[in-house]
């Protein structure tokens, strides 16, 4: 149910706000409408095998429920300690693609990328990649797109000399810095899927030695 739902909203983002993309030119697929439907689909197609599994006590799907889980669980903990042992790198990375990006952002074709950098910045309160000045090399000396101004305007962002009227701070910093702040409940999350993902695999292993006990065949 909950991979219907999610994949539900994944659709609905994808007709409705198809305009909002993605920040990364190198990743243009990856929005937050495709991620959505993504996840959805491996929560719905994982929680098929192992419902229809456990309700037709089919051994097949028991397995194979318990290895898509294992295969999952090993993937994220795989990305996770990659993640940490070459985050200096990510960062840099991620940082020089979203700085190619922002040349996308008054071309055409790419509404998506500007509406949701306008988005970021108004909702953060921050301005470029690392700072305002990322914006000259893309809009020209001394401008910044309006969603920059501390008080927005139309076209208060042109000829912004008084670097007082925009924020200082870039966007890269201002998402670290609310990940820091929510790392508590973003760990939270992350422990309860996990031990979610643990109990269904202990739980259809248990099963499934269950029915090979009792002699039940693979029959559906």
């Amino acid at each position: 149910l909950c991979g219907c739902g999610l994949l539900g909203v994944g659709i609905w983002l994808s007709v409705s706000q198809g305009n909002f993309a993605t920040f990364s030119p190198s990743f243009p697929s990856l929005s937050a409408a495709n991620l959505v439907i993504a996840i959805g689909t491996i929560i719905m197609v994982t929680g098929f095998l192992g419902c229809l599994g456990a309700i037709k006590e089919n051994k097949c799907l028991l397995l194979s429920f318990f290895i898509v889980l294992l295969i999952i669980l090993l993937a994220e903990l795989i990305l996770l300690i990659l993640f940490f042992v070459y985050m200096d790198k990510v960062n840099e990375n991620a940082k020089q693609d979203l700085k190619e990006g922002l040349k996308l952002y008054n071309t055409e074709n790419n509404v998506g990328l500007k509406n949701a950098w306008n988005i970021i910045q108004a909702e953060m309160h921050c301005c470029g990649v690392t700072d305002y000045k990322d914006w000259y090399l893309v809009l020209g000396e001394n401008t910044v797109p309006d969603r920059c101004c501390i008080e927005n305007s139309e076209d208060c962002g042109r000829n912004s000399t008084n670097t007082n009227l925009v924020w200082k701070t870039g966007c890269y910093e201002k998402v670290k810095m609310w990940f820091d702040e929510n790392k508590h409940i973003l760990g939270t999350v992350g422990m309860c899927i996990l031990i979610m993902q643990i109990l269904g695999m202990a739980f259809s292993m248990t099963l499934f030695q269950q029915i090979h006990r009792t002699g039940k065949k693979y029959d559906a």
